[in-house]
């Protein structure tokens, strides 16, 4: 029998989950495929994998096709560290202006356009892109590890900006706009006070039916996933010395940003991920 198809997001955000499951469990029979969150969103919904942590975007859309994995998924209760507007100017600048966007998370950009056109009640336009960081722009989206290192990188920035006023120092080497760094996550907490949920644990729909030949190898991989996501909240120091995002963050700055993370799927998260389907509708 062919192997149950699995995705896998190489984001730290999701790098104490995988990490687990394939150290404590019998992972023979799964098949880990790798890609950004909007390349298995395609490939989930074309079925050639059978589960993924899915956008929260791709399961509101085509709930036809999918059911979520019960008491796991991927949320923030504020901060969330790692879905980030970057701009050289205060937000309140944005209206009227063009924002770079990665490609990498379908709901990432569907919740900055929400807060921008609701919360903020701004006009405004999208530009793909894949390194906006490195053209110059005063206004852009980032996700993932990319947007993590780029933020410590900027804070670092910051630090040394504020060294240099009060050095005597060249004031040419002083002359680096500042970073504006706005979370998504946060903005919509303070908003609307309900977790945002980012990503849940989606399943092909076939998979739930005990005729389907994968049905008991998927019942397997709900349990071995659930027990992973214990293991790992409880190990988090551990995992963290083999995290992918040293060298450039400390153990100590890598479990501050998971502390920010939250992996469950309660009825409050619920509520937020009907919150912002009743926002896409809009």
């Amino acid at each position: 029998m062919e192997k149950l198809k699995i995705g896998r997001i190489p984001f730290a955000n999701l790098f104490p989950i995988y990490y687990t499951l394939e150290r404590e469990f019998d992972c023979s029979a799964y098949e880990f495929v790798e890609g950004v969150p909007s390349k298995l969103n395609n490939m989930l919904r074309e079925g050639t994998i059978d589960i993924s942590p899915s956008s929260s975007v791709e399961y509101l859309r085509n709930k036809e096709l999918y059911n979520v994995i019960d008491d796991i998924a991927l949320s923030s209760k504020g901060r969330v560290g790692s879905v980030i507007l970057f701009t050289r100017r205060p937000i309140e600048t944005v209206n009227g202006k063009k924002i770079m966007i990665t490609d990498q998370s379908h709901t990432s950009v569907a919740l900055l356009e929400l807060i921008l056109k609701h919360f903020y009640e701004f006009e405004f336009e999208f530009e793909l892109s894949d390194a906006p960081h490195r053209e110059g722009k005063n206004y852009f989206l980032m996700i993932g590890d990319d947007a993590i290192r780029h933020a410590h990188k900027e804070a670092a920035l910051d630090t040394y900006q504020t060294e240099c006023d009060n050095a005597d120092a060249n004031p040419l080497q002083c002359l680096e706009p500042p970073t504006y760094v706005y979370d998504l996550g946060e903005i919509w907490y303070q908003k609307t006070g309900l977790p945002f949920v980012f990503a849940l644990w989606t399943a092909r729909k076939r998979l739930y039916d005990p005729a389907d030949p994968h049905h008991g190898l998927f019942m397997k991989f709900q349990e071995d996933l659930k027990s992973a996501k214990d293991i790992a909240l409880r190990n988090l120091p551990d995992i963290a010395k083999e995290s992918t995002l040293q060298p450039q963050l400390r153990e100590p700055e890598i479990l501050e940003y998971w502390k920010h993370l939250d992996y469950d799927l309660t009825d409050e998260h619920k509520k937020g991920l009907e919150l912002f389907e009743k926002y896409m509708s809009k």
